[in-house]
């Protein structure tokens, strides 16, 4: 398991790598993640800055390099651009404010987007649909049943309206 601080209380000069724990006698400063840590050879590789520049390792060969997002972070813009949380217009919230103090979100169940969908299709509602009928912007409806409410701004008036609509309990 990796340690985070295991250098000296004098602020460095400890014989342990900040990264892994190991002992060495040939540590050197690092940019891990953002924290100038004192490493060990077997950690060097994650020096931030080296991942930066490609930098050839001691066999002379090329490092892997940073020519753009990762895997993980390219699966997170797509998740993004799927699922948007704004839409890009931000006119009603100039005009009307957010609704936190006025309709706060209450602490909702678990699953509580799923809850939604599947009382939605037993109604017979297109997500569009009960958004007209309620008369609030399908994104926010599209926000509750995908479980991001919070991140949405979603206000406690829409889950009660959702509630007492299609006959289910989401707030706890």
């Amino acid at each position: 398991m990796a340690k985070y601080s295991t250098g000296s209380s004098s602020g460095g000069g400890g014989t342990s790598c900040e990264l892994c724990g190991t002992e060495s006698d040939s540590l050197r400063r690092a940019q891990v993640a953002g924290a100038e840590l004192e490493v060990c050879p077997d950690c060097a590789p994650h020096d931030d800055a080296q991942k930066r520049t490609g930098s050839r390792d001691d066999s002379g060969s090329r490092g892997q390099q940073d020519d753009g997002p990762s895997r993980k972070q390219k699966a997170a813009q797509n998740v993004a651009k799927a699922n948007p949380i704004w839409d890009g217009d931000s006119e009603h919230w100039e005009k009307e404010g957010t609704s936190y103090d006025d309709d706060p979100l209450p602490y909702l169940v678990s699953e509580y987007g799923s809850v939604v969908v599947e009382a939605r299709r037993d109604a017979g509602y297109q997500r569009e649909e009960l958004a007209d009928e309620l008369g609030v912007p399908e994104t926010d409806l599209l926000a509750v049943e995908q479980g991001r409410a919070t991140q949405a701004g979603v206000g406690g008036g829409l889950i009660e309206a959702l509630e007492e609509h299609l006959d289910i309990t989401l707030a706890e």
